[in-house]
């Protein structure tokens, strides 16, 4: 290990700030996505020198969504590196998201002199970093002197991989980075953890359990999640699904674990599935309000359920789990595929035959919104071209946030491989997207398409800057009608103020990414946005697309309207 303090290999001392760059070295790192200042700039520049590609972003909050989703692709841990107290901050949401998601990431952020600190006497940006996280994440670290660097990050990267992935927090003081120590003390200082992950295979007795459950149901139901999708478990869960014949259903970002098109896919039915299904196996899955928490009118009352996840909190968190399988995801189905045969499990014909005649007339009714020429577009006939330009790309990373730009494309467009849907996640929040489109492209190598609703891109939107910078394969489609839910509310007020959902009707978001030297199109026409999309993939270079849909589609809220208190008392 060369001593960078003189770049002389023969010199007797190194310090902090180069260990642990050298500590993510050895344990794989190969990009860091943050923002740089006082007191980590060194530390990024000696990351990049020694062959760490660094990702350096406008936000904070954005550099923590792009390490969140590079652990989700990767199952290695995202590395975020932020300045102390408001950059710490401004990152801390995104390491919160991933904690909800199940993302592993570490956010890596300096702190001021703990001395002045503890005695709140005031110091430069002077916070109590590690304090605050720890209500936020899996567990967070300080690190105070530079012999305990290598034990730091070995332990941040276990506890982010282990169990149910997360965020950790660690903790680097100023005062660590400059301490120098012993070259030769500190080289044998450094490993990387073994197994950090490590399986975790389910008891027999729970599997034939859940087998002898799934085999006395006549409406079976598999429910997958972002669980599997992370697990990387699709080629078994594949080999399960179709040997019962049992539909399945995909969240959200578990779509294209297996294809949207594959027969057995209940998701144009899933009024039907989740109000009749009496035996429900969830597959990294989890019964929050995604699920209506298994609860209320949308649910068969009498359904018992099979629940396979890592974490054994998570069972009966919100219904009675009848059988409940701790372990891996792959783990768990490996073991279910290996004990399945005595327990005869196949779905019934009458089941199918049912949800697909639902899946028929709900799917002429889509054709019907998809086919409707409009003028402005709306969300359904632009979406239709997104989803028939799409069908040469179906590899490329589809980005997703916003409201009806959530909702709509997540029901038009469909997946057919892994891991390669990424939107808001568990919480549901805006402000991933271009986060996320940036540590795809970064991690995967591959192209990345970004739709989103005006509203939501204007939460990361400068971040169209790093990716000119960066020279990104990333297309961003902002599906433009003016507003937070739509863009036709009067003003409320006398002051001719607009109203709280307005946004600026002409607005041109393509402009923006002209002064960054990325390509621009502003369409009005379905025809238009064809071609548009159509160079603009095919450039595989960053471009915007600013898509003007009617200002009166959209409802309030998207699909989860309900969540959305209103006022009893009219005004």
């Amino acid at each position: 290990m060369m001593n960078y303090l003189t770049d002389n290999p023969n010199a007797s001392l190194t310090d902090g700030m180069h260990l642990l760059v050298d500590a993510l070295k050895v344990n794989g790192v190969e990009a860091i996505f943050g923002v740089v200042g006082i007191p980590v700039t060194d530390l990024a520049r000696y990351a990049q020198k020694a062959g760490i590609r660094y990702i350096g972003f406008r936000h904070e909050q954005s550099a923590g969504h792009a390490a969140a989703i590079s652990g989700y692709l990767t199952k290695k841990p995202g590395i975020c590196l932020t300045v102390s107290a408001p950059g710490f901050l401004n990152g801390l949401t995104a390491l919160a998201e991933a904690t909800v998601n199940g993302f592993p990431m570490i956010q890596i952020s300096g702190s001021s002199d703990r001395n002045i600190i503890d005695l709140q006497q005031g110091d430069y940006e002077g916070l109590d970093q590690m304090n605050i996280a720890k209500p936020f994440v899996k567990a967070a670290y300080r690190i105070n002197r530079p012999q305990d660097i290598a034990v730091g990050v070995a332990r941040a990267i276990r506890t982010a991989l282990s169990g149910r992935p997360g965020g950790v927090y660690l903790d680097i003081t100023t005062a660590m980075l400059s301490m120098t120590m012993d070259v030769e003390e500190a080289q044998a200082s450094l490993f990387a953890p073994v197994d950090p992950a490590p399986i975790q295979i389910p008891c027999s007795t729970a599997v034939k359990r859940a087998l002898k459950l799934l085999s006395n149901a006549t409406k079976p139901l598999i429910i997958i999640g972002k669980g599997a999708a992370y697990a990387q478990a699709e080629g078994q869960l594949k080999e399960f699904i179709e040997k019962t014949g049992i539909p399945f259903l995909p969240m959200s970002m578990a779509k294209g674990v297996l294809p949207d098109d594959h027969p057995q896919c209940a998701a144009a039915a899933r009024s039907l599935v989740l109000g009749q299904a009496d035996v429900v196996m969830l597959v990294g899955a989890r019964l929050n309000w995604l699920l209506n928490h298994g609860k209320g009118k949308k649910w068969n009352p009498n359904a018992k359920f099979i629940q396979l996840d890592v974490s054994a909190e998570e069972m009966d968190s919100n219904r009675e789990i009848e059988a409940p399988v701790v372990g891996d995801i792959a783990s768990s189905i490996d073991l279910m595929l290996c004990k399945m045969e005595p327990f005869n499990i196949k779905c019934g014909d009458a089941w199918m035959h049912s949800i697909q005649a639902v899946k028929q007339a709900n799917a002429e009714k889509m054709k019907a919104k998809l086919e409707t020429v409009t003028q402005p577009m709306n969300y359904f006939n632009s979406l239709k071209v997104v989803s028939d330009v799409l069908q040469d790309y179906k590899d490329i990373y589809l980005v997703n946030e916003g409201a009806n730009a959530l909702d709509n494309t997540r029901n038009v467009v469909n997946m057919y491989h892994p891991r390669l849907r990424l939107d808001t996640g568990t919480w549901g929040v805006m402000g991933v997207g271009m986060g996320y489109s940036i540590g795809a492209a970064v991690t995967g190598g591959k192209q990345v398409l970004a739709i989103e609703g005006d509203s939501a891109f204007g939460f990361s939107g400068m971040e169209i800057e790093t990716i000119c910078r960066y020279r990104l394969p990333v297309t961003v489609l902002i599906l433009n009608n003016g507003g937070i839910y739509r863009g036709d509310e009067k003003g409320h007020g006398t002051n001719g103020d607009p109203a709280p959902t307005m946004l600026m009707p002409e607005a041109r978001y393509d402009r923006m990414i002209e002064a960054f030297g990325g390509k621009a199109y502003n369409v009005n026409t379905t025809e238009e946005l064809e071609a548009a999309l159509t160079i603009a993939l095919a450039s595989k270079s960053p471009s915007l697309i600013n898509c003007v849909i009617d200002p009166s589609v959209g409802v309030e809220s998207g699909h989860i309207g309900n969540l959305n208190p209103h006022s009893t008392i009219k005004s």
